[in-house]
């Protein structure tokens, strides 16, 4: 079996292991809890506001931020980070700056339906643009968007963002910007992975990353993809999607220790397929969340978990190693150093192997290998 993941990705947390040991190398930022969009799959959606609260003075973020020797990346999320040009330039750009100096790669999370200028506006500082596609058209796109709504929204209105949303992409990419889509694999969209992934190569993004659907939050009551249709939907899509377009599968919930036959022939089919590879779950291996408004620190700025600590009185390596003595990290602290696996996603894991301790397992290598 080859790479579990590339090595080049600066989130990839392999990166950031020393000895054997994760270290701290990235961050992520929750900037705001506004958004313009009530999507159905999201999972942050019990935190969204319509206003936002006062955030934490600026200069406490970038002292703790500095306190992260080994810092390598920073993200920004939300909510909608481009829907007020106030914390455009009060707060993202200049998170985004203090990061360019320090030589971080930066990425942010927009769903790209505002203005194309106020993604110019701080594109200059931005590595990755990363939105969500979990559209298979405009009708589709309306009735997931809204799921979540308390108002109705009118199939032009809806379209109007649509196409603002495809305009935007491929405008950033004819710039040469880094424009990365993320799909979750759901019902939804299981069967349509190859055509949103071609359409997606033809508006000029550079990266797929494809999912499991987090049943957290709004979806907590969507029903999961069980793993042999979720195997039968990977199948089919590297038989059907772009070759020229970069696959990265993120939170994979197939993975190189699994007993069964049926994951190490996945397994053997997604390593050889060209441009394709799978992240390691950043989460909590190298990444931590920091709520701009409560200073919270989590894993993850989705799933209900409980705060780590505080930056207002701690540092994050304090929060980031508090995480690895966590009861629930436990069984997931692992790595499968011959394969380059760091075991699998909190999330996933719960979601579909709640029983497993995965410091048991080793992965299942060729016959000779």
């Amino acid at each position: 079996m080859g790479e579990w993941g590339f090595i080049a990705d600066p989130w990839e947390p392999r990166r950031g292991m020393e000895d054997g040991r994760f270290r701290l190398t990235s961050v992520e930022i929750t900037v705001t809890n506004w958004c313009n969009l009530r999507c159905r799959h999201c999972a942050v959606g019990e935190s969204l506001m319509d206003r936002d609260p006062e955030r934490l003075p600026l200069d406490l973020i970038l002292r703790r931020l500095d306190e992260v020797e080994g810092l390598t990346t920073l993200s920004l999320t939300g909510g909608e980070l481009s829907g007020s040009t106030e914390v455009l330039r009060r707060w993202v750009a200049p998170l985004l700056q203090y990061a360019k100096r320090r030589g971080l790669q930066t990425q942010v999370n927009t769903n790209l339906t505002f203005d194309l200028g106020r993604y110019e506006e701080i594109a200059p500082w931005v590595d990755v643009f990363h939105i969500t596609w979990n559209y298979r058209d405009e009708a589709h796109f309306h009735r997931i968007v809204w799921g979540h709504g308390s108002r109705e929204v009118s199939p032009e209105a809806s379209r109007r963002l649509f196409r603002r949303i495809i305009d935007n992409a491929r405008a950033l990419a004819a710039q040469g910007r880094f424009v990365s889509a993320e799909t979750m694999i759901n019902a939804e969209t299981a069967d349509h992975l190859g055509v949103m992934n071609r359409f997606l190569a033809e508006i000029g993004c550079r990266r797929h990353e494809v999912h499991p659907m987090y049943a957290v939050d709004w979806a907590s009551d969507l029903p999961v993809l069980p793993l042999p249709a979720f195997r039968e939907a990977i199948r089919r899509f590297l038989a059907e999607r772009d070759p020229n377009l970069w696959v990265l599968f993120g939170t994979f919930p197939f993975l190189p220790c699994s007993p069964l036959p049926e994951d190490q022939d996945l397994l053997r089919a997604v390593a050889a397929a060209p441009n394709v590879s799978v992240r390691n779950c950043p989460d909590g291996r190298n990444r931590v969340n920091v709520d701009l408004f409560t200073g919270a620190v989590r894993v993850t700025d989705f799933g209900g978990m409980e705060p780590l600590g505080n930056v207002r009185t701690e540092r994050l390596e304090d929060a980031f190693r508090r995480w690895h003595a966590h009861p629930r990290f436990q069984r997931l602290n692992c790595h499968c150093p011959e394969v380059g696996c760091t075991g699998p996603d909190l999330l996933v894991a719960e979601m579909y192997y709640p029983e497993v301790d995965f410091r048991t397992r080793r992965a299942v290598l060729p016959t000779g290998a």
